[in-house]
């Protein structure tokens, strides 16, 4: 059974930075797509970042410049480091792995990441 495990989110003034963990049991993070959401309130979960089996990474534009997706694979850990934070990012922050083999999609529990101006 795959779970996934977020920490790291907190609350932080505008300007400063945080990093986000999600630390996975039951895959192996680097033979699967693993992803960063995240949902503001009243708002749609929408992509932050992914990072392939590949190891190839992308982002969204407004997170560009300031976020950085990475993994550990000795640690089967999942990391994005948040730099410059805006009081836009605040929201609820999720870990996603989607398993290559068949489709399936896991969600971690959510970690809370509050941006004060």
């Amino acid at each position: 059974q795959v779970q996934l495990v977020e920490s790291g989110g907190g609350l932080v003034q505008a300007g400063g930075s945080l990093r986000l963990s999600c630390a996975a049991s039951g895959a192996i993070i680097g033979m699967n797509h693993m992803a960063w959401y995240r949902q503001a309130p009243g708002q749609q979960r929408e992509l932050v970042a992914r990072i392939f089996s590949s190891g190839s990474t992308d982002a969204a534009d407004s997170v560009k410049g300031r976020f950085t997706i990475s993994r550990d694979d000795a640690m089967n850990t999942m990391f994005l480091q948040m730099n410059s934070l805006k009081p836009e990012d605040t929201a609820v922050y999720y870990c996603n792995l989607v398993r290559r083999a068949d489709g399936w999609s896991y969600w971690g529990q959510g970690t809370q990441v509050t941006v004060s101006s």
